[in-house]
C-alpha cells in the first residue's frame, strides 16, 4: 500500500568504459528524488538518490568514479602520445646522427599508432624540440607520459621506459642529456629512482 519510489532524471551523458560490458559504451548520469507513495501516488519527499552512472547498453549502474576510467579509445590515444613523446624526447636529447636511433624511434612511433609517420616528419618534429632548452622538453615529455601513468600496470610503465632506453643506446652508451630525459620519464611513470636506474642498466647490458 505504501512505499518509497525514486524518480530518476538524466543530467548528463557521454561515452565511458563500462565495467560490466567490458568496452566503450554510452552512459547517462542520473540523479533521483525519493518520494513516499501511497497507492502508487507520490506524497512526501524523502530526499535524493545518486548521482549514479547508468550504461545505456546493459543498464548497469555504477558510482560516478567509474567515469575516471578512460575509454579504450582514450587509452589508445594516451599510449600513442606517450610513446611518440618519449621517442622524440630521447632523439632531441641524443641527436639523430645515428641511423639505428632514428630507425628505432620511427618503429616505436609507428607501432604506437602513427603508421604513416615518415622519417622526414619525425626529424622535423625532433629538430623543433632540439631547438628548445632540454629541461623544458623533459618537463613537457613528462607531462604527456604522466597522463597515461595512472592507467598502466608496473610492467607497462617499465616497458615504456625501456623503449626510450633502447633508442638512446642505439648509438652507443647513454649521453648525459639522454639520462636526464630518461630519468624524467621514469619519474613521470611513478618509478622509484632505484627502479629507473636498474632498468636503464639492464637495457645497457642487453645492448652490449
Amino acid at each position: 500500500m505504501a512505499g518509497v519510489r525514486t524518480v530518476w532524471q538524466v543530467t548528463d551523458d557521454g561515452d565511458f568504459f563500462c565495467p560490466d560490458c567490458g568496452g566503450d559504451r554510452r552512459y547517462q548520469r542520473l540523479e533521483g528524488r525519493r518520494r513516499l507513495t501511497v497507492l502508487a501516488i507520490p506524497l512526501l519527499r524523502r530526499g535524493t538518490a545518486g548521482p549514479v552512472v547508468e550504461c545505456v547498453s546493459c543498464r548497469g549502474r555504477f558510482p560516478e568514479r567509474v567515469l575516471v576510467l578512460p575509454t579504450t579509445t582514450r587509452l589508445a590515444t594516451l599510449l600513442r602520445e606517450a610513446v611518440h613523446s618519449v621517442a622524440l624526447g630521447v632523439l632531441a636529447a641524443g641527436g639523430t646522427e645515428a641511423e639505428p636511433a632514428r630507425r628505432l624511434a620511427l618503429e616505436a612511433v609507428r607501432d604506437a599508432g602513427f603508421p604513416d609517420c615518415s622519417e622526414e616528419r619525425l626529424l622535423t618534429l625532433q629538430a623543433t624540440l632540439a631547438a628548445r632548452a632540454l629541461p623544458l622538453v623533459a618537463t613537457e615529455v613528462g607531462e604527456t607520459v604522466a597522463a597515461l601513468t595512472p592507467h598502466l600496470a608496473t610492467p607497462g610503465r617499465e616497458s615504456l621506459l625501456l623503449r626510450g632506453a633502447r633508442i638512446a643506446l642505439a648509438d652507443g652508451p647513454y649521453r648525459e642529456a639522454e639520462r636526464h630525459m630518461l630519468n624524467a620519464v621514469g619519474e613521470a611513470l611513478w618509478l622509484p629512482p632505484a627502479d629507473t636506474e636498474r632498468l636503464l642498466a639492464a637495457a645497457a647490458t642487453a645492448s652490449n
